[in-house]
């Protein structure tokens, strides 16, 4: 049954020259759930270890209460299309949508995303589920948000306020836990723009930033956002690292966010 809906997608994709992304979303829309309550999960940084990124795809497969996914960057080593290609022959193994972000790695040395875009369409984007509206950033070339994105990114946030839950997605944090609570690492270059980002999130009062490029698991909170740097899907672990994806929860009163171990 899945492998049917990834051949009809990627025939979709082909010949309507939209993007594998925009078909995924259409087919999240699609999902019928007359429970209030939903779980998704995020995970991101798989490059190198399919294992691992197939330990994840089953396990999320075994969950009924999952019913989409969202891989939060770096698909792939260099940006190169039988790499894009390669990863889509893995994820064809999930009976779960899964949304599929830029990273760094997915522009290569060049900082082209020409092959990302052929096949997976924009790099920022937003959707909705239920009363939660999800925001994609590209972030990917390590230093700053383009200013048409940031532009485009303030409107959307004003759409948000209608909805009670506010993810954002970017594949590189604000900035690295790991040297400080508001220090420059392993993170965006641009501190002024980085200091205007953070403002923006807390005055809209995001749920929860989700973030990843570094090969582990922090959470905390960036003034008044929460974060989330989930960098464990496959990638080579940062010390006191471990593979691991995050299940979310979402029901009436409440959200709930679960590190799901995978042991390797």
């Amino acid at each position: 049954m899945m492998r049917s809906l990834f051949l009809l997608l990627c025939f979709y994709v082909l010949s309507f020259a939209s993007g594998y992304n925009d078909v995924i979303i259409q087919h999240i829309k699609n999902i019928k759930n007359t429970n209030k309550t939903f779980s998704f999960a995020v995970y991101g940084d798989n490059r190198g270890r399919d294992d691992i990124l197939l330990s994840i795809i089953n396990s999320v497969n075994s969950d009924k209460e999952i019913l989409f996914s969202i891989n939060n960057g770096d698909l792939v080593s260099d940006g190169l299309k039988y790499q894009f290609k390669h990863y889509l022959s893995i994820i064809k193994e999930s009976k779960k949508p899964i949304i599929s972000i830029i990273g760094n790695h997915g522009i290569g040395l060049f900082e082209n995303d020409t092959n990302y875009k052929k096949i997976f369409g924009k790099t920022h984007f937003t959707f909705s589920f239920q009363n939660s509206y999800f925001i994609i950033i590209d972030d990917a070339d390590d230093e700053a948000v383009s200013l048409k994105e940031l532009s485009w990114l303030k409107g959307e946030l004003d759409k948000s306020k209608k909805y009670t839950n506010k993810f954002i997605f970017m594949h590189i944090p604000l900035y690295d836990p790991r040297k400080g609570d508001y220090k420059k690492g392993h993170s965006l270059g641009n501190s002024k723009q980085v200091r205007l980002l953070n403002n923006l999130f807390d005055k809209y009062n995001v749920t929860m930033l989700f973030c990843s490029h570094i090969h582990s698991y922090y959470h905390g909170f960036w003034h008044k956002t929460p974060y989330i740097i989930s960098g464990g899907a496959g990638a080579p672990l940062k010390k006191k690292g471990f593979f691991h994806y995050i299940k979310i929860t979402i029901n009436k009163s409440s959200i709930k966010y679960k590190v799901i171990k995978i042991s390797k």
